[in-house]
């Protein structure tokens, strides 16, 4: 169990360093290419567009292949659309490398996901799944680092050793035993759990913090720049950002295993949409950076007790853990491309406030739904 963590951890790390590799770059492809906020939106919004498109093909080779398979493709996708971005020097070429990564993405986390959440433990998951997030986290903390060394040695190089290691983890997933997939589901399963009310609201839970992570990931960085700062401080801003938030994901699992998964997300509602109303006005970069961080911490409390809901709810209407994590880059996908790319937009027309208060609105409204809503109980876990 604690290799596939480790083996685990280590995926969905290498991915998100890519991930957020762009966000101290994109001040850099707004001058070259002559992207604006629009643009800079859309550059975001194609990572998220391409796990959309590949979160049902991810689930179904998971279900029937076997996770072991599912993942190895999403590795060997990632390795050459990586190098693909890293020689990119046009803003369609850019758009494209981004789009496939997001596919590579949907096969990597959805294959390596459930295969951690069908050897965890009773009443573990959410510990399991918040370790394997703070690693993807930490990768978040990497990927702002790498992006800022990319500015000075070039993508090329930089992007290149994103690539070396996917190309590594393949050969350690290789090694690695895996369950044989068992009774295969049709994708009708997937489709059927759709509509059923307890998988939309975890779901929904998903999607949210996702429009705020995609919304933040494109006005942050730019006004940041316009304040003066550089790729490598608006970089290291992030990287504090995921270091708080890596740090905070486990012990999140574990309260969610413990006193269930309302409690934490009804605390992420709240101090979200407090986060987002301060976000349109300091002026002054290192406040702004204060308050990024604290909406980074605030944001991403919602992943780890969202996505055990999503597989507490996939147990209960006997859906594969593969199809459970489709589901959730269904609702991630969507959030994360529509916060970055609308968010950009409205921005552009409008002001960042606007963006942002209305993100804050959206939060309000949630928690207010939410106060009385009881999922299936998840496992208790035991105590140590």
């Amino acid at each position: 169990m604690r290799r596939l963590l480790v083996l685990v951890g280590a995926i969905v790390l290498v991915d998100t360093m890519f991930f957020t590799a762009l966000t101290p770059l994109l001040a850099h492809y707004v001058d070259r290419l002559d992207l604006g906020k629009g643009g800079a939106g859309v550059l975001q919004a194609m990572y998220p567009l391409g796990a959309l498109l590949g979160a049902i093909p991810g689930g179904m080779a998971a279900a029937r292949f076997g996770v072991k398979p599912t993942v190895l493709i999403g590795l060997a996708l990632l390795a050459l659309t990586t190098i693909a971005f890293g020689l990119a020097d046009s803003v369609w070429a850019l758009d494209l490398a981004r789009f496939l990564q997001g596919v590579s993405s949907a096969f990597s986390w959805t294959g390596s996901l459930a295969w951690l959440v069908a050897a965890s433990p009773p009443g573990r998951r959410g510990r399991l799944i918040g370790s394997a997030f703070g690693a993807a986290i930490a990768g978040s903390l990497f990927g702002p680092v790498l992006g800022a060394i990319a500015s000075y040695t070039g993508t090329a190089a930089a992007f290149g050793v994103v690539a070396l290691l996917a190309l590594v983890l393949a050969v350690f997933a290789w090694r690695m035993p895996a369950p044989e997939p068992g009774e295969q589901q049709p994708v009708r399963k997937l489709f059927d759990a759709m509509l059923e009310r307890r998988i939309q609201i975890p779901m929904w839970l998903c999607l949210l913090p996702a429009l705020l992570f995609g919304n933040l990931s494109v006005l942050a960085p730019l006004r940041l720049t316009d304040l003066g700062w550089s790729a490598a401080a608006v970089g290291g801003t992030y990287l504090v950002m995921a270091a708080f938030e890596a740090s905070w994901a486990p012990i999140v699992g574990r309260a969610a295993d413990r006193y269930g998964r309302m409690p934490p997300l009804r605390a992420a509602l709240a101090a979200s949409a407090i986060v987002a109303a301060l976000l349109p006005w300091p002026q002054s970069a290192w406040l702004l950076a204060v308050v990024v961080v604290a909406a980074g911490f605030s944001f991403g409390t919602f992943w780890t007790p969202a996505m055990s809901m999503i597989t507490d709810e996939a147990d209960t209407v006997g859906l594969d853990y593969g199809y459970a994590f489709a589901l959730v880059n269904i609702a991630w996908a969507p959030g994360q491309a529509g916060g970055a790319a609308i968010g950009g937009a409205v921005a552009s027309v409008t002001s960042d406030a606007v963006a942002y208060l209305g993100l804050s609105a959206l939060c309000v409204v949630t928690l207010l739904s939410m106060l009385r809503y009881s999922p299936t109980a998840a496992p208790v876990a035991a105590e140590r």
